[in-house]
Parts: structure tokens; sequence; C-alpha cells
């Protein structure tokens, strides 16, 4: 399952926590991480954001799969599984709500009149 969601990370939307971390990075106007500056401006471009963000959701899906097969063995506890993936569900609506928010401005922009 991680290499199908680790194919799709170019394509997956912010999740809660790490959007909010990366809007606080634009804010301060440190781009800490790996987060790469914009070369005029000095600050990130939106695709780095972008990709920034969805490699932290990847990691919170791998993290819950991580929890969940550690919960299996015995080696982690039930809240311990819960959380993580209830943070994996966040993450995931969040990059569903951003798609569908995408293409939704697609379709507005393609039925502009040039």
């Amino acid at each position: 399952m991680i290499d199908a969601v680790s194919s799709l990370s170019s394509l997956v939307g912010p999740g809660g926590a790490a959007a909010t971390r990366a809007a606080e990075r634009l804010a301060a106007g440190s781009p800490a991480g790996p987060i790469a500056p914009a070369s005029s401006t000095g600050l990130p471009d939106f695709g780095s954001v972008l990709a920034d963000v969805a490699n932290q959701g990847v990691t919170a899906v791998r993290e819950a799969e991580a929890a969940s097969l550690a919960g299996m063995n015995g080696k982690a506890s039930v809240q311990q599984v819960v959380e993580a993936v209830m943070n994996a569900e966040r993450t995931l609506q969040t990059a569903i709500a951003v798609r569908d928010k995408v293409v939704q401005a697609y379709q507005e922009i393609s039925r502009m009149q040039i």
C-alpha cells in the first residue's frame, strides 16, 4: 500500500497540521525545511509548498500503517493505533477537499469566455 501512496505523493493535497506548518513558514518569511525558496522573491513557490505538504501527508499515512502493524503484533497500544489512523484519515479528507476545490476552479476557468 505504501508504494501506491508514494506514487501519488505529487498529487495529494495538504494535511491539516502540515498545511498549518507550511502556512506558518510562509508567513514568517523563512522557508525552513524542505521548501525551496523562489528565485526572485525569497518566498517558496506554490508548487514547493504543495510538494512539501504532500510528502508530509504520505508520511502520516505511512505512520498510521506502521502503527496498525505494530498494534496487530501487540507492540503498540490501541490508543496509539487509533490516533495514528485518525491523523491519516484527517489528512486524506483534507486532500480530497483540496482536490475537489482544484477541480471546481478548473471547471470555472474552462467555462470563462475569452
